[in-house]
């Protein structure tokens, strides 16, 4: 399920900051950001680090920004991955107690919450363990567009199920979803006309580079830059 990579450049999480606000929705706290009357929603998958992550906020309020009502669920329930170098983590237990079905179960209260407010499309991002979970929100037609970043391992049997206009943002140097898996899967889903689909891979980053850059460097940056562009433009052009 994961690689070293999924744990690498951790975000800082005593930052936390951004424009939105927490409360409580499908009984898991979320960070909830643009307006609160839209029709359009963004639902944000994070990687094992959480919902409390500050790129994966300045990202949900850029989203908000173009008119989406965006919510970042905590499907960990308050249990992220904090410091996987302590000798006290156990990487096996924590993904066993938080498995991407789990997660994939969770989404769908969110899901329905969102529709109870009103809301007539939704889309959603996955990052890493968030990618594995929406590729099987993607199997369904409760969403209505998905972008998967450099998501955990997924199979081809879960491409193969695949109903609604998906993009994969993928990493050049990424153990977990390596460029000649994700290629791929893009040629599964090419063959379905009956919706959209794209894989693009980034040249010279690694595994969890979309939300987890480095600021100091200038190539990663502007390659977050690029797939958060990517991301919202997806969005604009599905979820109407």
């Amino acid at each position: 399920m994961s690689s070293s990579q999924c744990f690498e450049n951790p975000p800082n999480l005593s930052s936390t900051c951004g424009e939105g606000r927490v409360e409580e929705l499908a009984g898991l706290k979320t960070y909830v950001t643009g307006p609160s009357d839209s029709k359009l929603a963004v639902i944000l998958i994070a990687d094992v680090f959480g919902y409390e992550a500050p790129k994966l906020r300045k990202l949900a309020d850029k989203i908000a920004s173009a008119g989406f009502l965006v919510v970042v669920p905590d499907f960990f329930h308050e249990d992220p991955v904090i410091d996987f170098t302590s000798p006290n983590f156990n990487r096996e237990a924590w993904f066993k107690n938080h498995g991407t079905d789990k997660g994939y179960e969770d989404a769908k209260p969110v899901i329905a919450a969102l529709k109870s407010k009103g809301v007539s499309a939704i889309g959603a991002a996955g990052f890493c363990w968030g990618g594995k979970v929406l590729v099987k929100l993607a199997g369904t037609e409760d969403i209505q567009a998905a972008v998967i970043l450099h998501p955990g391992r997924m199979t081809e049997d879960e491409i193969k199920a695949v109903k609604i206009p998906t993009a994969i943002l993928g990493a050049e140097i990424d153990h977990s979803s390596p460029p000649e898996d994700l290629k791929k899967f893009g040629e599964i889903m090419s063959a379905k006309t009956e919706f959209e689909s794209y894989v693009k891979i980034f040249p010279g980053v690694s595994h969890g580079w979309s939300v987890r850059y480095d600021d100091s460097n200038e190539l990663a940056v502007k390659s977050a830059e690029e797939a958060q562009e990517d991301t919202l433009n997806w969005f604009l052009k599905h979820v109407k």
